[in-house]
């Protein structure tokens, strides 16, 4: 089986599910208990917190709250910072930002969204047009969950917060984190991350604030992760969660590198009479998404997964909704003709050239025996 799905999930790393294996079933114990053994974890987690914040941010700057995933964080972000004036956002947001804000327009806020470009990267001109005085939230995707795109979110911040200092900046940086070498500025004041996107369980995520910054709880309770989030910690999935990003980011320019061969290796393998490249422009090399000429993406993603293959048409969170075509797809300027035929390949450091070439020999000899039927 060749795995590029790995934007919608990566396989669990083994090394650090191992070294993570006692706190499911030894040291199981509530971190929030008084007794020793209680104590002993509610070190674990404020270690395991520490560790993964200063992979991208200036622990004295910034503080980590740990979440059930990627979505409760974003959402957590919008609900507790788009509480007033109008919210910005771009049309090219993940599922988890862009119901989330239109939940806010549910419940009276202005919404505005930004357009993207025929990448999925925002049109800034347009973004900074819909800034004003009353603009609470602003909150740009840092890489983009179906076309790779990548956001420059520590300019556009910068510029967010020249127009209007008292807005606060969000990014889900869920498929940027452990991929993209980068650090948090003063002026991104929340940052969404997960934990299965790189090599960690589901069911775990955080949000990274601005230390100075305080926004409402979004579940309330029992008060943990200082009164930010109640809940019982997931102790193990928040320990693989540390093992994970300290392991991506001790080699995150070498599995950078690694994910550019496979992503061209690919895209060069491809039979160009049958595919068409969404632009690449300035992309994660861990995303590559095509159009498959008069061919339904969901067609060839089933025939490829009976072949051994297992690809994406798109988010795999978006996958519920009534619409047939993508959002953002569509939002990028493709017509629904093309649209239909998206495939989305995405990528881990664990991929080899030669899958990708495989990959690619699969997905011509699908495309072109469909067209061959339908002629």
């Amino acid at each position: 089986m060749i795995y590029l799905d790995n934007a919608a999930t990566t396989k669990p790393d083994g090394e650090c599910l191992d070294k993570a294996l006692k706190y499911l079933k030894e040291e199981y114990f509530n971190p929030s208990a008084l007794y020793a053994e209680g104590y002993k974890l509610n070190k674990e987690l404020r270690s395991a917190r520490e560790n993964i914040l200063k992979t991208i941010a200036d622990t004295q700057k910034f503080v980590l709250e740990f979440t059930s995933c990627g979505t409760e964080a974003d959402n957590h972000a919008v609900f507790g910072s788009g509480k007033r004036g109008n919210v910005v956002s771009t049309l090219g947001e993940h599922s988890a930002v862009y119901s989330a804000v239109n939940e806010l327009k549910r419940q009276g806020i202005e919404v505005r969204f930004a357009e993207i470009n025929g990448d999925g990267s925002v049109n800034i001109s347009h973004l900074l047009s819909l800034i004003d005085d009353k603009t609470s939230l602003v909150s740009v995707i840092h890489v983009n969950n179906e076309t790779g795109a990548i956001n420059d979110i520590l300019a556009i911040s910068k510029e967010v917060k020249a127009k209007n200092s008292r807005i606060l900046f969000h990014s889900d940086g869920v498929q940027a984190f452990g991929k993209i070498p980068f650090k948090l500025t003063d002026n991104i004041d929340l940052y969404s991350i997960s934990a299965h996107k790189v090599g960690g369980i589901k069911g775990c995520g955080a949000l990274i604030k601005r230390k100075s910054l305080v926004i409402s709880p979004y579940i309330f309770g029992g008060g943990q992760e200082n009164g930010a989030r109640s809940g019982t910690e997931n102790v193990f999935g928040i320990k693989i969660f540390e093992y994970a990003a300290s392991k991506k980011y001790s080699c995150i320019s070498e599995n950078f590198k690694k994910a550019e061969e496979v992503k061209y290796a690919l895209w060069e393998e491809l039979d160009k009479s049958l595919f068409s490249l969404i632009d690449l422009g300035n992309s994660s090399p861990y995303i590559l998404t095509v159009i498959a000429h008069g061919v339904r993406g969901e067609t060839v993603l089933h025939e490829a997964d009976d072949l051994g293959l297992i690809i994406g048409t798109g988010s795999a969170c978006a996958s519920n909704e009534k619409n047939r075509y993508s959002r953002t797809i569509l939002a990028c300027g493709i017509d629904k003709a093309l649209a239909d035929g998206v495939l989305r390949l995405s990528f881990s450091p664990e991929n080899t050239v030669d899958e990708a070439r495989t990959a690619a020999q699969i997905l011509n000899k699908i495309v072109s025996n469909r067209k061959n039927i339908m002629a």
